[in-house]
């Protein structure tokens, strides 16, 4: 079969002929459609961080067709439609993940291949209404703002809402699901245009991060937030808790802006705020989203499709944070 592996003597992603996967009794194969793109794997090769004797590939996203099954499948069935959940083995305690929690992608092989077989329990059916590049837009980006939104942020409805770096897959599904629930959603980017654009997705207002006091701008448009989701961090995170309402919950899933400086330990103990980290999330949550995503009828942003022999060249357009929604790999037919 064809597929995008990671050449770890020279960390470079070439699109080759490599081996089938192999098919236990557990396993579902599937005949992948199409796949995506996210930072996890943007940021693994950029640091050089996936260490492995043989080449990998890469890749959490996927949807696709069921091709065959183990004999101790029971839920699927050759032709089927399906969607696989990449938060392996997340382990008993739904707060934190296991020491065995992987991703996948590494070391298990992921979806940037023409197939791939996975265990039956993180296989689930395609919500009917996306198609198999919508439905692989989803998983990672997906799992982390459900998560982000609803677990750990605790957002109740009519609550106001602030999602930081509008444009990127996470961020997006987070404003999908907030103007799905009932909040009153804003937003930051860099960019006006795609702030423009979040508008139009039903997000009330937005401030450009790069204008002078814009976090005070965000208070006057809002008058504060119950719940912020935040991929950034950076010196920009300690005026997140200066807008935060009081017993606020602010929720982090990444570091694009780097170290968090210059925090008040008065603001976060006085307003009674409470700072949450927070990565993927259980395979419950994976299936409350998927039911999100059917009942309200959501489709996810898609910014552009590649053909999987130029991913490169698409993993360029999200290094260089030109895209808004999630950047999928046309796979099969």
């Amino acid at each position: 079969m064809k597929a995008v592996v990671l050449n770890p003597k020279n960390n470079q992603l070439e699109y080759q002929e490599t081996a089938e996967p192999a098919i236990s009794k557990s396993d579902v194969l599937i005949r992948l459609k199409a796949a995506s793109l996210n930072h996890h794997e943007l940021w693994s090769l950029k640091e050089k961080k996936l260490q492995s004797d043989t080449r990998i590939i890469m890749g959490s996203d996927g949807a696709g067709v069921v091709e065959q099954v183990g004999s101790g499948v029971t839920r699927f069935s050759p032709g089927d439609e399906v969607i696989i959940n990449p938060s392996m083995n997340w382990g008993p305690d739904h707060r934190v993940q296991h020491a065995d929690y992987e991703i996948l992608g590494f070391p298990t092989n992921g979806t940037f291949a023409e197939r791939v077989s996975i265990p039956e329990e993180y296989v689930l059916t395609k919500p009917a209404h996306l198609s198999f590049e919508e439905a692989a837009a989803i998983p990672l980006a997906g799992l982390t703002a459900y998560r982000a939104l609803f677990t750990r942020g605790e957002f109740e409805p009519g609550q106001s809402v602030l999602i930081t770096g509008i444009g990127g897959g996470a961020a997006l599904m987070a404003l999908s699901f907030a103007v799905a629930a009932g909040a009153s959603v804003y937003v930051t980017s860099g960019s006006d245009h795609k702030i423009t654009k979040a508008v139009a997705l039903g997000a009330k207002g937005g401030v450009n991060y790069k204008a002078p006091n814009w976090h005070e701008q965000l208070q006057a448009l809002s008058g504060g937030f119950d719940v912020i989701i935040d991929s950034a961090g950076g010196p920009g995170f300690k005026y997140l808790t200066e807008i935060a309402n009081p017993g606020a919950r602010i929720v982090l899933f990444g570091r694009t802006a780097g170290m968090i400086q210059d925090i008040s330990p008065r603001v976060i103990f006085w307003k009674q705020l409470s700072i949450h980290g927070t990565s993927m999330g259980t395979s419950q949550e994976f299936e409350q989203m998927l039911k999100l995503f059917s009942d309200r009828k959501i489709h996810p942003v898609i910014d552009a499709v590649y053909p999987l022999e130029q991913i490169n060249e698409a993993f360029d357009r999200m290094d260089n944070s030109d895209q808004f929604g999630k950047i999928v790999m046309k796979i099969t037919a």
